[in-house]
């Protein structure tokens, strides 16, 4: 494997950016997945599967193990019931009894229907992760 070392990308119009923050800005993994039914992922980057843990509770698995457990997920889904489709924000790293949701090689999220706190399945589930 070859190294690159420099500072500062450029582009031909001289616009540039520090490298840090390409290399610290931009997203380590990436998922858009199917949480009904049989879990799919639709489309990914470093995401090897989906574990699904039973209604609403699912795990992302990394392809490539990031540094330490100190990242920052962001996450979104969309719910239909009953034919009404509505957003809601699925964020949850502690479902009863599990700790340590966020791990270098996964991250387990819950997805709830609001104003309830049940957990359903999820039409579409994203999940992004700067490190």
């Amino acid at each position: 494997m070859s190294t690159i070392k420099t500072e500062t990308l450029s582009t031909p119009s001289n616009a540039t950016v520090p490298v840090d923050t390409v290399v610290n800005g931009t997203a380590k993994a990436w998922v858009n997945f199917n949480g009904t039914g049989t879990v799919a992922i639709r489309r990914a980057f470093n995401v090897s599967s989906i574990t699904d843990n039973g209604s609403g509770d699912y795990t992302v698995n990394f392809t490539t193990a990031l540094p330490d457990a100190n990242y920052s997920p962001v996450t979104a889904i969309q719910f239909d019931q009953a034919g009404t489709t509505a957003s809601h924000y699925l964020m949850g790293f502690e479902i009863a009894g599990y700790s340590n949701a966020l791990q270098t090689t996964s991250a387990r999220f819950w997805g709830k229907y609001a104003p309830n706190t049940a957990l359903y399945d999820q039409t579409t589930c994203s999940v992004t992760i700067f490190s």
